[in-house]
């Protein structure tokens, strides 16, 4: 396979990245419109957009900041509009997303859980991403650090890499079976399955990070680390405090 893949549309040429996180993100979306319209739970419609709209916002922001801040110095002595907008992570849009719901769950007044009907559709969005990441080889900062592993591969330069968009796809899988199997235990209260998905991902990021090109801030960790302890320390006291439906 040639690295990068890309397709003809419209007359220009595209990086097959942009073209999978475009997918994944309409994939994604009729998927969790789906679960909605089959929910037993609905939420009031001030809540739903609140909610939507707060995700959006916040996932929108979250992921150019984080992006951005991975380069600090590259951010603040050549700003740049067109690289600062092209620049995202999933991980700084998971983080603010979070954060834009809960702020606006506040401001409506909701206190209960709407994050598990997004866990599923979210999963599949990434792995639909992820897909357009790998084809991407190193024409964008999504590729892995050389390596003589047995799963290294050549994704567009003389180096075998490690291919960090497939690890990230069969961890994925692999936590998407794990969650369906806790979901339909139907012991835990609304929010677990978010909470352990949340947990899980920024836990696997953490290490994945490693084996990956970065720049070293505090210590040997990056920006997408140290947001990724963050939000670990705030899952693990979350889900301390969860109990089982049938405890007392």
């Amino acid at each position: 396979m040639d690295f990068p893949v890309t397709f003809h549309i419209f007359g220009k040429t595209v990086l097959a990245h942009p073209v999978f996180e475009a997918l994944g993100m309409f994939i994604g979306m009729r998927y969790y419109f789906y679960l909605k319209r089959k929910s037993k739970e609905k939420l009031p419609f001030n809540t739903s957009a609140a909610v939507l709209i707060g995700a959006t916002a916040g996932a929108l922001l979250g992921s150019k900041l984080i992006g951005n801040l991975e380069n600090p110095y590259k951010l603040f002595e050549h700003f740049d509009f067109k690289t600062f907008w092209t620049n995202n992570t999933i991980v700084g849009g998971l983080a603010f997303g979070l954060i834009g719901v809960e702020l606006a769950k506040k401001v409506v007044g909701h206190k209960e859980s709407t994050g598990d009907l997004i866990v599923f559709p979210l999963i599949l969005a990434i792995i639909i991403g992820r897909i357009g990441c790998f084809l991407t080889g190193i024409h964008e900062e999504t590729y892995g650090i050389p390596t003589d592993f047995i799963f290294g591969m050549h994704l567009g330069d003389q180096y075998l890499r490690h291919p960090v968009a497939l690890y990230e796809i069969v961890f994925l899988i692999m936590l998407w079976i794990c969650l369906k199997l806790i979901e339909r235990e139907k012991i835990y209260p609304p929010g677990f399955v978010f909470q352990l998905f949340m947990l899980c991902y920024f836990t696997f990021r953490f290490f994945l990070d490693f084996i990956k090109p970065r720049l070293e801030l505090i210590g040997n960790l990056g920006t997408i680390q140290l947001v990724c302890i963050a939000v670990i320390i705030y899952y693990i006291f979350k889900l301390k405090s969860t109990k089982t439906v049938n405890s007392h």
